[in-house]
Order: structure tokens, then sequence, then C-alpha cells
């Protein structure tokens, strides 16, 4: 705010953070006091208007903290303002300026952090905006009774001046000269017979440029297009009075902005004579309008155009038939960076710097560039060929990055990513528009940065639902929405079922079954992978002890998979053995399969809680072996005793003859795995031969198709031998 910050008085912080509340709520009113009493039309003494202030500093300092975060109860702040006369613009800057400058010092928490002083900043910010729009709307209100009144006390004019005319040219004189408002009188043909000093003034005490006019030279481009239409019809003596917001230009070119009533005046026999205008001058408040409004739609930091306006851009533009439109939507890369390095002033000049280059980029008819918050901005271009030009900008706008902006004796180099979408207008609603912008850029970000992207309904689809994943997850396992199915795993020499893998399945409501590909990133990328995973391991160990009970014989070992976060867990240990306990299930029943690719490079301080698990006697198997670049002789520091051989060597093997260098390659590994006392596994066994060349290459356990799909736990123990050994042929 203009001028406001530079009054606000400067007493020390440093202690204010350390006394009571209320010492800080008063304090903080006496500086709000001492800042804007010098504007306010008021008889309290200052001490009284300052404990006037301290009730309004306690609504602000509970809606700073409310949570729920609710800005609109500061509009009444703002209209407690105007009703105590502090209505001049400069109390308004006043009160903003020391809101910004200490209402989070005195009124906010204690002892958080950056990123919690930015989310109060933020909170003080959205505050003052209310207690403008708040100032605003009283104002407005105030003004609507004072044209009220204006209109009573035109009425009571023209009856008085009818009296007047009729009776005593003295008493209208002397109501015509001595009203605090302008007031003028022409004939039926706009010519103006006489006019007051209040109006004289208002145009600039020059009677010469008002006495002897016609109403119709009076004319101005922002006049409303009913106004002349109105006139003619009271001049014809078809209405009364009209009132209208109306401009004028002075004789030195400035406009003059009023309240205007024209009132039809009749001689004694009814028939029409002149009219009267009364005039109120609002261009003051009209200027004060206009900054209020401006200041809540453009950004503080850098001038440009804020979400708020943008948004009333972007919908008069999606609503225009017959047209298209571009949207480039822009996150620079690495910000939080320069923030985290430099410091938020830093990182703020580089906002601006940001902005310039942007605002240059966007000179074409139809282009506007804003802030939506933060380091995301957004460009629009608008007309027949859109898809070139949206094109055209976002080439500008990465071009005019590239250059490296100097802060702080440093060059920092600029890079972002754009989302760009395009199309017809009057298809999509802008908040559709924007979240496909915002898809997008994360794709273009994703995709390396420094790029752009245009928007794809297939991607912003898929993006959507795994977002929607995402959201779900914690409530389906609340909801018991996951369910295993289990995949037998066969002795490859006499077709026995030695085990099954635990394959955990979503039954979404709305997707139906999903596979752990569509979800398990997703609960890594969360955290949810740590629960979820002890109650696949709980089902699973539970189900183990159930076919103990029921089938007797040789146990089945159940394999159930971790997740690299489930291996950095430090409660993976003391969970596992408490699982197996609660279900009595022995540790050799047991077998956790990790990944290749989760072991490579690991020290010893990963691997000991598998090294631990081992010694209890829980199997360690290595999935997806051979798809990962650790070395060979590294298998012995691991404490594994199972290798799972990917499926991509052994799918050369499902047609005769099979693949001589993969049958080299699964000979080579099988021998290796075999002198380190390692049993190998195959996954994917889809064929009879495969299964052959396989069995007969030393392989010892096998799942796949050709033996069983994943299914229901009651399913593990219908395989019989001749299922599970190909029939020589």
């Amino acid at each position: 705010m203009q001028g406001g910050p530079s009054r606000v008085p400067h007493p020390c912080p440093q202690a204010a953070p350390h006394s009571g509340l209320d010492d800080r709520i008063a304090r903080f009113a006496t500086i709000w006091g001492r800042a804007i009493f010098p504007f306010t039309a008021t008889s309290l003494t200052r001490p009284e208007f300052e404990q006037h202030l301290v009730p309004l500093t306690r609504t602000l300092a509970e809606a700073l903290h409310a949570r729920p975060f609710d800005a609109a109860v500061a509009q009444q702040v703002g209209a407690e303002l105007v009703a105590v006369h502090c209505t001049d613009p400069e109390a308004l800057a006043g009160t903003l300026g020391v809101i910004e400058s200490y209402l989070v010092l005195y009124c906010g928490p204690d002892g958080v952090g950056a990123e919690g002083t930015e989310e109060y900043r933020s909170r003080c910010a959205r505050l003052q905006h209310q207690i403008a729009a708040g100032f605003a709307r009283a104002l407005r209100e105030r003004t609507l009774r004072e044209q009220e009144a204006i209109a009573r006390s035109a009425l009571t004019a023209r009856i008085d001046a009818q009296q007047a005319l009729h009776a005593s040219e003295e008493r209208f004189r002397a109501v015509f000269e001595g009203a605090a408002i302008g007031i003028g009188i022409a004939d039926l043909e706009g010519n103006v017979l006489e006019v007051n000093d209040a109006l004289l003034q208002m145009f600039g005490g020059m009677g010469g440029h008002v006495r002897g006019r016609n109403i119709s030279e009076w004319g101005h481009p922002d006049d409303a297009p009913q106004v002349w239409r109105m006139y003619g019809e009271l001049v014809r003596g078809e209405r009364e009075s009209y009132r209208v917001e109306k401009p004028y230009y002075r004789h030195d070119g400035t406009v003059l902005w009023t309240n205007l009533t024209v009132s039809l005046l009749r001689d004694t026999e009814g028939r029409p004579q002149y009219q009267l205008a009364l005039m109120e001058d609002t261009t003051e408040r009209r200027l004060l309008n206009l900054r209020l409004r401006y200041e809540a739609t453009h950004d503080a930091l850098t001038g440009l155009p804020n979400r708020t306006l943008f948004f009333e851009r972007l919908e008069k533009a999606l609503s225009g038939g017959g047209t298209r439109f571009g949207l480039c939507y822009l996150d620079l890369d690495g910000f939080k960076a320069v923030n985290d390095s430099l410091g938020h002033s830093a990182g703020d000049r580089l906002l601006v710097e940001v902005a310039d280059r942007l605002q240059s980029c966007a000179t074409g008819p139809g282009e506007v560039v804003a802030r939506l918050g933060g380091d995301e901005f957004v460009a629009l271009t608008t007309g027949p060929d859109t898809q070139e030009k949206v094109t055209e900008l976002a080439v500008r706008i990465l071009s005019a990055l590239s250059a490296p902006i100097r802060i702080e004796g440093r060059e920092l180099s600029v890079r972002g990513s754009i989302g760009i979408v395009e199309g017809p207008a009057g298809e999509r609603t802008p908040a559709e528009v924007l979240r496909s912008a915002d898809i997008t850029m994360y794709r273009a970000k994703a995709a390396g940065g420094s790029r752009f992207e245009f928007a794809d309904a297939e991607a912003d689809a898929r993006a959507i639902t795994r977002h929607g994943l995402t959201n779900a997850l914690p409530a389906a396992l609340e909801r018991g929405e996951f369910f295993i199915e289990y995949q037998p795993l066969v002795h490859m020499h006499d077709g026995t079922v030695r085990g099954a893998e635990a394959l955990v399945r979503w039954e979404h409501p709305q997707y139906g079954v999903l596979g752990p590909d569509r979800f398990i990133p997703l609960a890594e990328r969360t955290g949810l992978i740590v629960p979820l995973g002890r109650w696949v391991l709980e089902e699973s160990v539970r189900q183990a002890r159930t076919w103990q009970r029921e089938h007797g014989g040789s146990p089945l070992r159940v394999n159930v998979n971790l997740s690299p976060t489930q291996l950095h867990h430090p409660g993976l240990v003391a969970d596992t053995v408490a699982v197996l306990e609660n279900a009595g299930l022995a540790p050799g029943a047991l077998c956790l399969e990790v990944t290749e690719s989760a072991l490579i490079g690991a020290d010893d301080d990963l691997l000991e809680p598998l090294r631990r698990l081992a010694d209890l006697g829980v199997d360690i198997a290595l999935d997806d072996f051979g798809t990962g670049y650790s070395n060979l002789a590294n298998l012995r520091r691991l404490p594994v005793s199972v290798l799972k051989l990917d499926r991509s060597f052994t799918k050369g093997m499902q047609q005769q003859p099979a693949n001589p260098v993969d049958v080299k390659i699964v000979e080579g590994i099988v021998a290796l795995a075999h002198s380190l006392e390692l049993a190998v596994t195959v996954e994917g066994v889809e064929t009879g031969a495969q299964a052959a060349q396989l069995r007969a290459l030393g392989c010892d356990t096998a799942q796949g198709w050709y033996y069983a799909r994943p299914g229901a736990p009651d399913r593990i123990h219908a395989l019989t031998l001749a299922d599970a050994i190909p029939i020589p042929g």
C-alpha cells in the first residue's frame, strides 16, 4: 500500500513475542492507533480511540490462528473502521501497513520455523484483502445512504425551489447558494441558466466553462448507455427525475466523477419548465475504489494480475463462442533451492525478474501473464490460430528464462517447465483448464524440465486416476478392500507344491480388482507401504499356519515381498518376529523376497536386519535376479538363500528350439547359485517345453501360469502331479 508503511511507528519488536497475548494485542492496537488517528474524523481522544481498536485487534489475532482459517471475518474490521469515521484513504493505507508489518510479529505464534511463518504471512495478506473489501463495502453502503439522503434533499430542494420561485426569489437564492452540493438549472433545450458556487468549484472554479454551455456538450466516453435516453425522457416530460453516476471533463482535461440527480421542474400549471441538477463529487471515492480493486486483483510482489483476475480473464476467454485459447502454465524448476540457500528476499527478487521477463514475452493482442502464487505463472493467448501462437509463446518464455539472473553478486540459472492447454472456447471450465495445464506441467517437469508439453486427455485421465487412488489408499486399508491371492511354488523334479507367493490385490469400488503394479508405487510414495506390508505379512503368515493345520505333512512355505521402504523401516525384525509368534508359525515357513535393485550397493547397516532374520531361520530370496547391475561376486555377502530368476531370461525357452543364448545364461546362473548353496526359483513358466528345459538345467522350483495362476488360498492343494510335470512327447 503506497505511503502506508512509511508512517507506521517502529516500536522495539524484540520484547513483544515474550509478553502475554493481551499485552501484545494492546501494544499492536497502540501502534495501529498512532498510524491512523491523524486521519480519523472522530471526537474520541487518542487513548480512547486506541481502546476501540483493541477488540478489532483481538478479532484479527483470533482469525490469524483459526483452524480452519476464515479470512472473511476481517471484513467486519474494515467495516468498523468506516463506522468510527476512518474513511480517509490514508487511514486504510496505514491500517494495511501496520497489519503487514506487525500482525504476525505481535499476534503470531512463537517458535515456528520459516515454513510456519510463511503460512501466517500468507494468512495475514488474505486478512488485509478482506479488511480492504469490508472497508470498501461499508464505504459503499455509507455512500448509498448519503445518496439516499441527497435524493431526499433533492426532492426537498425541488419543492423548496418551486415554492421559492412562486413565492420569493430571495428564499430560493438562499437555498441555491447555501447548498453544500452542486446545483445547476437549465432550460428544456439544455442551456445552463444558473449554477451555484459548489458546482463551480467541482469544475475548477471557472464560471465561463459552465455557464452558457449546453448540456449536450458534456458527453463523456464512459457515460452509461441509459444516461442520454433518460435525459430525453425527462425534458419531454415523460419522467420526473433520474439518478446516475456520470463523468465530466474539466477545463484542464481532468475527469470529474459525480453522483448526478436530475429533476424536472414544472410551472404552476404543471407544464415542464426547467431541469434541476444536483451533483456530488465522487472522484476521490472512485479513485479509492479503483485502487482497492487493483490491489485485490494484482500480485503485491510482481504487479502481475493475480489468480482472481486471471480467472476472470480466462472465464471470459472460454465463454467466447467461435474462438480458441492457448494457456501456458509455468513452474520454475528448483526455486525452493534458491529460497533455502539464499533466503526468501533473494527468492522474491528472482520472482520479480522472472515476472518482468514474462511480461516482455506476452505483448501480442489477447495475451496476458499472471502469477498464481509461489513460483507458478500462467500466460494466456486467444484468437483463431492459438495452437501456433501458444507454441511461440512457450518458446519465447523458455528463451527469456535461459539468460542467468544476477542476484546478490551471483548469477542464477533459471529453468522452467510449461504445461500447455489449447483448444476451442466453450468446451471446458477455467478450473478444468487449469487442472489439465497443472498435470501437463508436472509431466514436463518429470521429463527433465526446461521444456513444454501439450496436454493429453489420456495422460490427464491417468494422472487423475493416480491421484484418486493415492487419496483412497488409507481408507481402503481401513475398509478392508485389499485381499491376497497365492501363486503356487512347484518343485520342478517331483511336481509337489512347496509353497506359494502372496500377491496383494485391491478390490477398488470404482475400478474393480487392481494388481500391485497399479498401487504399490503409490503406497511407496505416500509411506502407506509400511502398514500395508505388515497387513500382507500378517495375512500370509496366518494363511500358512492354516494350511499346516488343515493339510498336515510338510509345511508349505509362504513367500512375501518386501519393498525398499520396508527394508529401511527400523521395526522390520521386531514386526516379523511378532507376526510369526502370534500366528504360531516357524520362521522356516516364511520367505521374504527382496528385489535385486533394492540391494545394489547396500551397506552393512541395511543388510543387518536381513542377516538377523536369516539367522532366525527366515529364508531371504533375491527377487528379479539378473535385472540389476550387481556384481555376481557380491552374492556371497548377501544373506540370501534363494535366487528368483527374472522371466526375461526364460522367455526364449517357451518355444522349441530354445534360444541358445538364454540357455547358456540360465545354465551359468544355476551353476553359480548352486556353488554358493543357493536354490533357484524361476518365474513366468508358461509352457511345458519351457518347464522341461528349466528342469534339465537344474532349476529347483518354479511358478507361472503353466502350473497355476494366482488364486484363492484353498486352491493351493488342488494341483496334481500331472499338472506340474509335462508329459514327454
